[in-house]
């Protein structure tokens, strides 16, 4: 499995989570991100919107959001959080979740068509209407989640232990249960700050 880069853009406060490189369905439900200093939204408007697709192919330059589409988005965010949660904890699937991922599946066609230009000769290419972006992303993130549910993946598949972190990863060994190396600095922390109550409370006692 690659390892992430910790880079963090400004069009996210965090480095990715291990896995969101390899399924683009685990950066998407990543986007609703909370942090120590409160909650942030990559998908609460349709100009963020638009930029987070561009950032991981999944729209064109010239592609157009509004806000109808950008709230289609979060919902089906919301509905594949519940599908990674199931997954997670081991609870049957939500119906409402299933549907979600099943229509997104369908909205839009996600077959690469047939084309041909001078440079590339005969290729094959998605197509990606701008007017029908939302559908498009949608339809690709709802492809790669129902590969990252009911393959291997699944299995590694954990939520961040830091809190108030909820983002979803892929563990690169055992023992890493947090998205990033800042959310591990924080549980590290909280474990050494732990320590420190408990000796205190314990020499109180001696006392």
């Amino acid at each position: 499995m690659r390892g992430v880069t910790e880079t963090v853009t400004a069009a996210d406060p965090l480095p990715p989570a291990p896995g969101s490189a390899q399924h683009v369905a685990l950066a998407f439900a990543n986007t609703l991100l909370a942090l120590p200093a409160g909650p942030v939204d990559l998908l609460d408007s349709p100009d963020a919107a638009v930029h987070w697709l561009r950032a991981h192919d999944l729209a064109t330059d010239d592609a157009v959001l509004y806000e109808y589409c950008a709230g289609r988005l979060r919902e089906l965010r919301s509905q594949l959080r519940a599908l990674l949660s199931a997954c997670v904890e081991g609870t049957p699937a939500p119906p409402a979740a299933l549907q979600a991922v099943n229509t997104a599946l369908t909205t839009a066609p996600s077959a690469a068509l047939l084309r041909w230009d001078e440079t590339r000769g005969l290729h094959r290419a998605p197509a990606h209407p701008a007017d029908r972006a939302a559908e498009h992303a949608m339809a690709a993130v709802a492809a790669d989640a129902a590969e990252l549910l009911t393959g291997p993946d699944a299995e590694l598949m954990v939520r961040c232990a830091a809190t108030p972190c909820t983002r979803y990863l892929l563990r690169t060994h055992a023992a890493r249960h947090w998205c990033s190396t800042r959310c591990g600095d924080r549980v590290r922390a909280a474990r050494a700050y732990a320590r420190r109550t408990q000796a205190r409370d314990a020499a109180k006692q001696v006392d």
